[in-house]
């Protein structure tokens, strides 16, 4: 008894070894300087990836309707998804220095774009003029905007870095003219959601460069103001507050079942068809025309309503990942442009997200945001990898992180090394 009592102790204590040395061998990765390198890139692989899939079982009955073939939309998005990533990778090559040279030109060309909108090259979509079409080619101005304004405010804010204190030096000419150039711009279009993302950054960039909680509370309160201002501009923005107010209008029967209650309704549908576990990947019954913007502003209710809640959770985990990844960036820079930078970028993503997600499941109004790396939509998207591009690029200027990607073998190499060559096998 008491020889198989010791060697139950010792199994006991070899296991919890083991298990130490793995945990041990995990917590090495993690502090490893190439993690939030590879932390981002394989959480915005993973939601391009899923965005792809999704796009193309949401868009099938629409695009065989408006273009005999199952597949226009979803060759559109890979397309472009192909080209964000040639961008993403172009931009991690970049140096900080790089970003900090083209933060000045970005913003004045964000702002002569914005103004092309209402030249005879824009045009509008749903009630908001924000595009501008170049040939076969539709660019929607606002999505570049927000590279410029989060690359110009952090060099200001980086260059004002003793004058950060007082609100005056906060505001001229980060949030005064600039950004408020750029949202009377968009407002102008009638875009209520790209402003109050660009809202959002201007908070997320401000509050990172060190500005007093005090300042924002009051800021708080002039946003809150000047959002119910805009929210009265349009009647069918007014509408839409309503019956998220008081959902009783969409009781089947009313005059809104079928008008703007549709929307929100069929996404709610969607998710409560899902269930846990989803009806199955293509087998969406609110696409089939019930659902409106099935793969664009409501492709999170197709992902609930076909891979259940386990499926919207999984796109929750991949955001907050994403969070993380930023945190862990901005936590370990010295770099005040790198970490005001990093802020403004992962405030527009989560923001962006927050926004999308709450509309679907009807915890906010319907504003008209497409879920970021994953709804439909050229510009969005390759701006977003844009984005993801420049924190990859900071990431990589980490202390220790060039050198050990430099110093890792490639993979294509160790296994080109394994063939000989036609010069060494004629030897």
């Amino acid at each position: 008894m008491s020889s198989n009592a010791a060697a139950g102790r010792g199994s006991t204590a070899r296991s919890g070894r083991a298990r130490s040395s793995v945990l041990e061998q995990w917590t090495t990765r993690f502090e490893s300087p190439m993690t939030t390198y590879y932390l981002l890139l394989g959480i915005v692989s993973l939601l391009v990836g899923i965005g792809l899939v999704m796009v193309l079982s949401a868009s099938m009955i629409v695009s065989l309707k408006e273009n005999d073939s199952s597949f226009t939309i979803f060759l559109k998005q890979f397309v472009f998804a192909v080209v964000g990533a040639l961008v993403l990778l172009w931009a991690a090559r970049r140096s900080v220095s790089f970003w900090k040279r083209v933060a000045l030109p970005a913003m004045l060309a964000s702002i002569a774009l914005l103004a092309l909108v209402f030249s005879p090259l824009g045009f509008g979509f749903q009630g908001n003029r924000n595009w501008i079409g170049l040939g076969p080619v539709s660019i929607q101005p606002s999505e570049i905007a927000k590279i410029g304004l989060v690359l110009f405010g952090a060099l200001l804010l980086e260059r004002k870095r003793e004058l950060i204190g007082s609100i005056k030096h906060a505001l001229i000419p980060f949030v005064l003219p600039g950004a408020a150039a750029l949202i009377g711009l968009v407002m102008l279009g009638h875009d209520l959601g790209t402003a109050m993302v660009i809202c959002g950054i201007v908070v997320g960039m401000l509050f990172a460069a060190g500005v007093h909680l005090r300042w924002f509370v009051l800021g708080g309160g002039l946003m809150v103001l000047l959002g119910a201002l805009a929210a009265n501009i349009g009647t069918s923005r007014m509408e839409r507050i309503a019956i998220w107010l008081d959902p009783q209008q969409c009781a089947p029967g009313s005059d809104l079942y079928f008008d703007i209650c549709r929307q929100p309704l069929h996404g709610r549908y969607a998710l409560a068809d899902g269930g846990w576990i989803g009806v199955g990947l293509g087998a969406s019954r609110e696409k089939w025309g019930w659902l409106s913007e099935p793969y664009n502003d409501f492709i999170f209710a197709i992902i609930g309503e076909e891979l259940g809640l386990l499926g919207t959770l999984a796109i929750l985990a991949l955001f907050a990942g994403f969070a993380l990844a930023g945190l862990r960036l901005v936590t370990r820079t010295e770099d005040l442009f790198v970490r005001v930078v990093t802020a403004g970028i992962c405030t527009w993503v989560l923001v962006q997200a927050i926004i999308n997600i709450g509309a679907v499941i009807g915890m906010l109004p319907v504003i008209g945001v497409p879920l970021p790396f994953v709804s439909s939509g050229g510009s969005s998207l390759v701006t977003s990898m844009l984005a993801v591009g420049i924190l990859l690029s900071f990431a990589r200027s980490e202390p220790g992180c060039s050198e050990m990607m430099a110093a890792k073998p490639s993979r294509a190499r160790a296994l080109l090394a394994r063939f000989p060559s036609r010069r060494t096998s004629t030897r």
